[in-house]
């Protein structure tokens, strides 16, 4: 019973690594911008394929093959892979900010939403027109095989997959709070008028806030693939849990909403081993408790507006 709970802890944390880039991602967008991008889901799909075609290339297949045979990348490869899906991604950011979200914020209503919503449904259109929708098993940069921990097996991807997000989020952390870059994005999160009074270009970051949120769901997408295939449709139930992620942490603190993408994972592996068809019940139960008691989340803080 002890080496099945920490089989199922190893592996939650692993995905909620996952979770917890993209609840970071929201987070970027949120306190930079005051809104979301609701196609997240099939940003980080798209992460995901645009890696595993970079890798068809590389070994000299079709861009849309389906499948990799007994043929497996190197290292090389990988890493021209990881660059080509979070440049992608970043430049797929920029697009959604400019046409997509920057001529609705600030009006009345919430066009973004629809706008936002819309990019995914083109983006997944896309997806399908160029490789359908057969999900494929893409190799991991640290192969397949498993490997035995206190008696527990591990596939290398995992703690690869939770090792780089715990790596990309303590830099993100030491960025926004060592570095001027972070406080100007901690300002312009506050109050992004009196930022702009104080010479900071508040477009630029929120350009570089769906740019970097967008690279992350990529990540994500990237990471995940060898472990539950990589799919036009894998990234629905991602960026949901993600979400749910940052409103259980707070939306507005991104050490919250990492902390809940990690919590999300955790409780998921765990209703796993009792009963796995309760475990998406037992995660949306608890975001409902957490946000009837918490509205802001448990580390969030109520806003305040003066008038």
């Amino acid at each position: 019973m002890t080496q099945a709970l920490l089989q199922a802890l190893v592996s939650g944390l692993a995905i909620g690594g996952a979770y917890a880039l993209v609840a970071l991602g929201f987070s970027i967008t949120f306190t930079t911008t005051r809104t979301l991008n609701f196609s997240h889901g099939e940003f980080v799909s798209a992460g995901a394929f645009i890696g595993m075609s970079v890798l068809f290339l590389v070994l000299g297949k079709p861009l849309t093959s389906t499948s990799f045979g007994t043929e497996a990348p190197g290292s090389a490869g990988q890493l021209m892979a990881l660059v080509a899906a979070l440049g992608v991604m970043g430049l797929l950011g920029w697009l959604l900010y400019v046409l997509g979200v920057r001529p609705f914020a600030g009006r009345p209503g919430m066009a973004w939403v629809m706008s936002t919503l819309g990019f995914g449904v083109i983006l997944q259109s896309f997806g399908l027109a160029i490789w359908g929708p057969k999900p494929v098993v893409v190799p991991g940069p640290a192969g397949d095989g498993v490997i035995r921990l206190a008696g527990i097996g591990v596939r290398p991807q995992e703690l690869l997959m939770l090792g780089v997000a715990v790596l990309v989020m303590l830099v993100f952390d030491r960025v926004m709070r060592r570095t001027m870059l972070g406080k100007a994005m901690r300002a312009v999160a506050h109050n992004p008028a009196t930022a702009s009074l104080m010479g900071i270009n508040v477009q630029a970051l929120m350009i570089g806030a769906f740019v970097f949120s967008s690279a992350l769901a990529g990540l994500s997408g990237f990471m995940l693939a060898p472990i539950a295939q990589a799919s036009l449709y894998m990234g629905l139930a991602v960026g949901l849990k993600g979400f749910s992620g940052a409103m259980i942490g707070g939306l507005a603190n991104p050490r919250g909403c990492v902390a809940g993408g990690f919590a999300l994972g955790v409780l998921e592996s765990m209703v796993n081993l009792w009963q796995a068809q309760w475990r998406d019940v037992a995660v949306f139960v608890l975001v409902i408790l957490v946000l009837a008691f918490r509205p802001n989340g448990l580390f969030g803080t109520a806003q305040v507006e003066k008038v």
